[in-house]
């Protein structure tokens, strides 16, 4: 009777209670990065393997005769472990071919599980929206079915996230930092309500932008915090100014928007990718996120765009912006056809 009274008093005792539930809480959170570890080295496993007949297979003649002995010689090694049948191997050999220079724990995909890694590979053939899915099922804790459900029922459209972003967020900042920046790019920004036409000056959109900064801002998308227009940063005894200045809130970094009333050229990346590391170094404080950079351009060329992002270690996104569509019945007939612009356009570039 004495025990009995001791354990319930035990358990009606607060600071036994608190114990208790400090403990229950870190044999859990110990079981889950002991599976994470676990999981970690059998992904490290696989990609070696696969990495291993890759090379063979580009340095020999073995050709698919190399994964049915291998398979065969590692099943007779092993018989307690299952996963090395020809199938399997292949598998590996293309989880190597997608990533060759894969950093087990640092990419989305690597932490998950293996089957879900397999689905990835065989649904999505773009790397950076199968890194999104991959983002998606850490962050939902997605199971495998449900993940092949959302691919089947194209979330990724669905949601309107657009492959030809043209951005290098994905490859330039950490999770989760990269998929907020990504999903705050749209293309096209429409800036109908700044009421300007479509040979509007980029200080007259500055200037009309700054006027209806809350809609610019709401356009751009949340969390940002308007800094400053024209924002002069001095180096040595030169004077430049950032068109305009955002702070975002979710991203914990500055956002540097630059702004071309022109279609886009490689050398703008230069001057923003500039300012980008000058605010870095000056403005920024040590516990921010690197600063993003957003250039606003009257149109864009999606190959030229990646081959100007392609070799840039700081994050820049590229996009198109909208001004008035709108026009009064009367200007209609006498306005030139999209294929006259269009001619005109492409006579121009000659």
């Amino acid at each position: 009777m004495s025990s009995e009274k001791n354990e319930t008093t035990f358990h009606l005792d607060k600071s036994y209670k608190t114990l208790l539930s400090e403990i229950k809480e870190k044999v859990r959170s110990s079981r889950l990065q002991i599976a994470i570890t676990v999981n970690q080295e059998v992904i490290k496993l696989y990609w070696y393997i696969g990495k291993q007949i890759v090379e063979k297979q580009k340095t020999t003649n073995w050709g698919d005769r190399l994964i049915n002995t291998l398979s065969n010689d590692l099943r007779n090694s092993f018989p307690e472990t299952s996963g090395f049948s020809p199938v399997s191997l292949k598998r590996m050999r293309m989880f190597a071919e997608y990533y060759p220079d894969i950093q087990i724990g640092s990419q989305a995909v690597t932490q998950l599980p293996w089957g879900h890694i397999q689905l990835l590979l065989f649904k999505i053939k773009n790397g950076g929206v199968r890194e999104w899915y991959a983002s998606q099922c850490l962050e939902n804790g997605w199971s495998r079915p449900t993940l092949e459900r959302y691919i089947r029922n194209s979330l990724f459209e669905a949601q309107g996230i657009k492959e030809n972003k043209a951005t290098n967020f994905l490859t330039r900042l950490p999770l989760p930092q990269s998929h907020l920046a990504q999903d705050l790019i749209k293309n096209p920004y429409n800036f109908d309500f700044l009421g300007l036409h479509d040979q509007a000056h980029e200080r007259e959109f500055e200037h009309a932008s700054v006027q209806h900064i809350t809609k610019f801002m709401l356009e751009l998308g949340k969390g940002f915090a308007f800094v400053g227009n024209q924002v002069p940063i001095t180096i040595e005894d030169q004077e430049f100014f950032i068109d305009m200045l955002f702070y975002n809130l979710k991203l914990r970094c500055y956002v540097i928007t630059e702004i071309k009333s022109v279609k886009f050229k490689p050398e703008h990346i230069g001057q923003l990718n500039f300012y980008l590391s000058a605010v870095d170094d000056l403005m920024s404080h040590p516990d921010d996120n690197p600063s993003i950079g957003l250039l606003l351009c009257k149109s864009r060329n999606k190959i030229i765009a990646e081959y100007a992002l392609k070799s840039v270690e700081k994050p820049i996104g590229i996009s198109e912006y909208e001004l008035t569509k709108t026009l009064p019945d009367k200007l209609k007939d006498v306005m030139p056809t999209v294929k006259e612009l269009e001619a005109e356009l492409s006579d121009d570039e000659k």
